[in-house]
């Protein structure tokens, strides 16, 4: 064997050299490298293993593997407390290989400084098999799972739906409370159970591509589905899926938007407008509805086809100026701009063109109204042609009788009265409110008698008259003595009283 000068093997020498050429390698990696014989002594720790322990030697790291332990207690991820033959460093010195294990690393000291290492261990054998030293190797990921920490934090508190499975076998891993509230599931339902077992995507509208997506790791776009629920029911979602990292394993993030609001809300949309389509086409009295912007008629009932004499095709599309419905163009703006104004139309007056130019009286009431998200006018047009053409010849009747009313009775001739008063606006009272004593001093008034004129034809003094000329005054309503005498001779008041 070739030896120095000094007498020392040049082979031990060599070896010397290039375990201090490898300390210096170990010293400057960003892992941390913990040197043990196979007793458990810590033989050396390089400066990164030194300060994801907060310590600065190798003696305050701990001699040995129990000196370890009185210094740093381990837990795991879940919260549980390691015990002293789960530590990694003993593990590894009872002969066991570690494997990436992930422990929370808590300082005993008063400080209680804390960090997340994820450590695995090396056996150094010689050429015979012999175990010459171990080495466990530390990796700082605090900085990871604190953000994976406040990551589960906000995707529990998100009240947005959401999932999480693994892409190797697609069984999901995470359900938030928002899932849980939109599905009624419990959690010990969802996680454990694949995508596919839980149908995320068996009636979705691209089932394909999620299917294709999810199988090589891509995001997923969105798309409607149905998701079952616990009593058998689905409910209608729109659901997209983001790869994402999460402890190391490579995940798919479902998210979900809640549609069944919508889906029930357009429902009973879609029956209300059945139920107003089925009142609009059976309704006796002419119904149209017409678009607000340019009142185009969009749709029309059969009574209006039937009281007009057009037909469908001749009405809908066109507008009513271009149709001449009304009377005149003043009538048809008067309407569209009371409508336009204040969104509705209650009883006006108004002459409906029918298809042979003949003009029917109408009473025109309208309302906007929300037809498949388009504001329209709901026209409804009641022909009262024969009632006003009645009512015509029932004032003639009244005016040829009340010409001569002497013969009839006065409760027949204040409904009379009142007829003929109520066809010209003004509506009157009876005289059943007055006494015999006021209709005779009415009487008299009528007659254009003054109060001493009056007195002396009852036998009552002056203020006794005064007095009932008041009161009378007070129940017909007026406050002169020209109106009275007006309002007595209209009911044919007169002479010696009504009896």
């Amino acid at each position: 064997m070739a030896k120095r000068p000094d007498g020392h093997s040049l082979i031990g020498v060599r070896e010397t050299a290039d375990l201090d050429n490898l300390r210096l390698i170990v010293s400057g990696l960003r892992e941390g490298v913990i040197l043990l014989d196979p007793t458990g002594t810590i033989l050396w720790a390089n400066d990164a293993a030194l300060a994801m322990h907060g310590v600065t030697t190798v003696d305050t790291l701990g001699q040995d593997a129990a000196g370890y332990r009185s210094r740093f207690a381990l837990r795991y991820r879940n919260g549980h407390v390691l015990r002293a033959e789960d530590y990694p460093i003993e593990r590894a010195v009872a002969g066991e290989t570690v494997v990436d294990i992930v422990v929370e690393v808590t300082a005993a000291k008063a400080d209680g400084m804390r960090w997340v290492h994820q450590m695995r261990s090396l056996i150094l054998a010689d050429q015979r098999g012999a175990i010459e030293g171990l080495v466990l190797i530390v990796t700082d990921i605090t900085e990871r799972a604190e953000a994976e920490h406040r990551f589960r934090q906000a995707f529990n508190a998100n009240p947005a739906p959401a999932l999480i499975a693994r892409l190797t076998d697609l069984k999901v891993v995470r359900a938030n409370q928002g899932f849980l509230d939109m599905t009624g599931y419990a959690a010990d339902r969802i996680v454990g159970r694949t995508v596919y077992e839980l149908d995320l995507f068996t009636r979705a509208e691209r089932r394909d591509l999620a299917h294709e997506r999810l199988a090589a790791g891509n995001p997923v776009p969105q798309m409607e589905t149905e998701v079952d629920l616990p009593e058998g029911e689905t409910k209608l979602v729109i659901v997209a899926g983001q790869p994402i990292g999460l402890e190391d394993e490579d995940c798919m993030l479902f998210t979900f938007a809640d549609l069944e609001p919508r889906r029930k809300a357009e429902t009973a949309l879609r029956h209300s407008e059945e139920r107003f389509q089925q009142a609009f086409d059976l309704a006796p009295v002419a119904m149209v509805v017409a678009s607000l912007k340019n009142h185009a008629l969009l749709e029309v009932n059969q009574a209006f086809r039937t009281m007009t004499g057009h037909s469908e095709t001749t009405l809908v599309g066109r507008s009513p100026g271009e149709l001449t419905l009304w009377d005149t163009a003043v009538t048809r703006r008067r309407m569209e701009e009371q409508v336009e104004a204040t969104g509705k139309l209650r009883n006006e007056d108004a002459k409906v063109r029918t298809s042979t130019g003949q003009f029917l009286d109408c009473l025109v009431s309208a309302a906007t109204i929300d037809r498949a998200g388009d504001r329209c006018v709901l026209w409804v047009i009641q022909d009262i042609t024969e009632r006003r053409q009645s009512e015509l010849d029932l004032v003639a009747a009244i005016e040829a009788v009340m010409s001569d009313a002497s013969w009839f009775s006065r409760n027949v001739v204040e409904k009379l009265a009142n007829l003929r008063a109520d066809r010209a606006g003004k509506p009157l009272k009876e005289t059943a409110q007055l006494t015999r004593r006021e209709r005779e001093v009415l009487g008299h008034l009528g007659q254009g008698q003054d109060d001493e004129g009056i007195a002396d034809a009852l036998g009552l003094t002056r203020t006794t008259v005064r007095n009932h000329v008041s009161r009378i005054y007070g129940k017909i309503g007026v406050n002169k003595r020209g109106a009275a005498i007006i309002w007595a001779r209209e009911r044919g008041i007169g002479g010696k009283g009504i009896s």
